[in-house]
């Protein structure tokens, strides 16, 4: 199994997939929280990887260490708590 950063992608869905699942999440706790609840139903969904130049911390980096650890304990929740 090969894992890279699902924030760093574009990520496509059928709508009836995503009707199946109940959503909770409404920030960048959001990619965690559908790949979890796609993985444990089984479902195909590829990742297409896409070009950009990341921003560092001087330049206000979004994404910092405290999403990392939202992301983690989304996906533990939502993997336990299905």
């Amino acid at each position: 199994m090969n894992f890279s950063d699902m924030e760093t992608g574009y990520t496509v869905f059928k709508t009836n997939v995503l009707k199946s699942i109940r959503l909770i999440e409404n920030d960048f706790r959001f990619e965690p929280e559908v790949t979890i609840k796609l993985a444990l139903k089984k479902k195909k969904f590829f990742e297409v990887p896409i070009s950009y130049n990341g921003r560092n911390y001087q330049e206000e980096k979004k994404i910092k260490t405290k999403n990392a650890i939202l992301a983690a304990i989304c996906l533990f929740r939502h993997f336990i708590f299905r």
